[in-house]
């Protein structure tokens, strides 16, 4: 393996399409650096549909992708060749995105004799905080956002063990989900912590899901359709809602969503600490980790159980290519590559011994 690895990285699983590319030198093998990051949003495009079109988004990064690669390579005052091979997210994700981004992988890869390293999304968010802070195995990861929400304990770049998760919609889910219900804008999570700043969270009365079993298990469904049965009363018996109503929903929508993943923060770091960590932290991606309500919930937490507290820079907990071509060189360098036989796969569980969470199919399981 050579002293100095230098990885392009593709992402396209939903609706961002993005490109970057990080630095590993042999002086510093623990520490990369991000040369160039490139990310172009979809919001536009979705915004009339109140959530992601698959067919719309995989034509956008059709469109982009190669665009995204360009404009990351001249950032970084870089060519192909000075590339040491191209990483790409394999899944999982909507699978007309994550095909173009695998297709483009693969052109790439046979134009330039570089290799192809297929990554788990979920493993570029679960590894972002080795790029980041250089955490050290093992780690806790709470990776919380608009479609996955779990618990894992990360022992290595491909070994990963879930302590639980949702069982139903995940919290950005959830957030959005509220969000159309309330006549806020599109995405969710902004829209709802906005109007929760100047809200009630004690007015209304939420439920606090599955805090009543043991285990780290979340859902959220159940805790969106209260919200819609509150909202329903209060149209029924005054004809409408208030601003001030609004955001009083919000804001108990918020601060329940906080007090579970609290809690069930709070277990996970119990059942970790039963490995005896050298370095105990615990981690959060994913763009709920950007909510301040949460992220403070959660130091709270790691304050009182004297657990390191990690959350990435909010560019890197949404999706980024940085954190692709990061997961990229920890794959690389434990020598897997991957041929052009590298299948685009919608399901991908991270811990694939763990029962699925979400149901499974002929593809496999979801999370």
């Amino acid at each position: 393996m050579r002293d100095t690895l230098t990885i392009l990285g593709l992402e396209s699983s939903c609706d961002d399409t993005a490109a970057a590319i990080v630095r590993l030198s042999g002086d510093a093998p623990d520490e990369g650096v991000i040369l160039s990051s490139v990310v172009a949003g979809q919001t536009e495009l979705h915004a009339d549909f109140g959530g992601v079109v698959p067919e719309i988004a995989a034509r956008a990064h059709t469109e982009k992708l190669d665009l995204c690669v360009e404009e990351a390579l001249d950032a970084a005052g870089l060519t192909l060749h000075d590339i040491d091979a191209i990483a790409v997210t394999a899944g999982p994700g909507l699978i007309g995105g994550v095909l173009a981004g695998v297709m483009l992988a693969k052109g790439l890869s046979v134009a330039s004799g570089k290799p192809l390293v297929g990554v788990n999304h979920l493993a570029g968010h679960a590894l972002t905080p080795r790029l980041t802070d250089g955490a050290r195995f093992p780690y806790l990861m709470l990776l919380v956002s608009g479609g996955h929400c779990q618990f894992l304990i990360a022992k290595g770049p491909e070994d990963f063990e879930r302590l639980g998760g949702t069982i139903d919609d995940a919290p950005g889910e959830a957030f959005d989900k509220t969000a159309r219900l309330l006549g806020l804008e599109q995405p969710g999570g902004p829209s709802v912590e906005r109007e929760a700043q100047v809200g009630d969270p004690k007015r209304f009365r939420l439920p606090r899901p599955l805090l009543d079993r043991p285990g780290c298990d979340m859902s959220f469904s159940g805790l969106k359709t209260a919200l819609l049965r509150e909202r329903d009363q209060l149209i029924a018996a005054k004809g409408g809602i208030t601003r001030q109503d609004r955001a009083d929903l919000c804001a108990a929508f918020q601060a329940s969503v906080s007090d579970v993943l609290a809690e069930k923060s709070r277990r996970a770091i119990r059942a970790y600490l039963a490995l005896s960590p050298d370095a105990p932290t615990l981690a959060v991606a994913g763009g709920v980790a950007a909510n301040k309500s949460i992220r403070g919930a959660l130091e709270t937490v790691c304050a009182e159980t004297g657990v390191m507290f990690i959350a990435p820079p909010l560019a890197l907990c949404t999706d980024n290519a940085a954190m692709i071509a990061w997961a990229g060189i920890e794959r690389l360098r434990a020598g897997h590559t991957d041929g052009l036989d590298l299948s685009a796969r919608p399901r991908w569980p991270l811990d694939q011994s763990a029962a699925p969470m979400l149901g499974s199919g002929k593809r496999g399981a979801k999370a």
